[in-house]
């Protein structure tokens, strides 16, 4: 569940690009209408409408898990509150600039921010992130743990890059179905990998 409303301002993102690509003069003239405030020049053009639209929709739904959270009483991880900052900042120098570009950057930034903690609280704090988050599920050596921290960091790290190569070398439609069904994709092959991974040494118990 947790998974799944994470990627909830993806899909979000996903639906108002795709509509809003289907139907570019509605795009364009809506995207004048509430957006001509804050644009430079004061006119939203066909071609740029789409990303310009789904960018305020991603930047609201985010809002809006935050809010939801906090009227259930749930904490907010850090991890939203920097995703949160990250696409208010690059979502509004998208909206501003009429440039696709920054918001493209988005993913990329998030996911090195994740890795990068991983990889910092284990080597420079000598904390495991991922055994904090799941130590009190299952019983592992702490080898176990460390490769597993290390697979989460290797894993953002490539994420990152590849974040990247789709976003700057195919079309902006593609890389918003890469975001969507790539991205999720790819984190539940890596999610159940290490599910298999964990499995196998919960049955064989701790390795000498």
């Amino acid at each position: 569940m947790k998974i799944l409303l994470d990627f909830l301002p993806i899909a979000l993102f996903f639906g108002m690009f795709k509509y809003a690509e289907g139907h570019k003069e509605w795009a364009a003239s809506t995207a004048t209408e509430w957006l001509g405030f804050m644009v430079s020049g004061g006119v939203v053009g066909p071609a740029e409408a789409p990303v310009l639209l789904a960018t305020v929709v991603v930047i609201l739904a985010t809002f809006a898990q935050i809010l939801w959270l906090k009227a259930r009483g749930k904490k907010v991880d850090t991890m939203l509150w920097v995703s949160l900052g990250l696409v208010t900042a690059l979502g509004g120098a998208t909206i501003y600039f009429h440039s696709e570009s920054f918001i493209k950057w988005k993913p990329t930034v998030l996911y090195w921010v994740m890795g990068g903690a991983l990889l910092f609280g284990q080597l420079i704090f000598k904390k495991n992130g991922i055994k904090s988050l799941m130590g009190s599920q299952m019983n592992l050596p702490d080898p176990i743990w460390r490769v597993v921290n290390f697979s989460w960091v290797g894993f953002f790290a490539v994420m990152g890059v590849l974040n990247l190569w789709v976003a700057f070398n195919f079309p902006t439609s593609t890389w918003v179905n890469f975001k969507l069904f790539g991205g999720m994709g790819l984190m539940i092959v890596f999610v159940l990998a290490q599910a298999v991974y964990l499995n196998k040494h919960i049955k064989q118990g701790p390795t000498p």
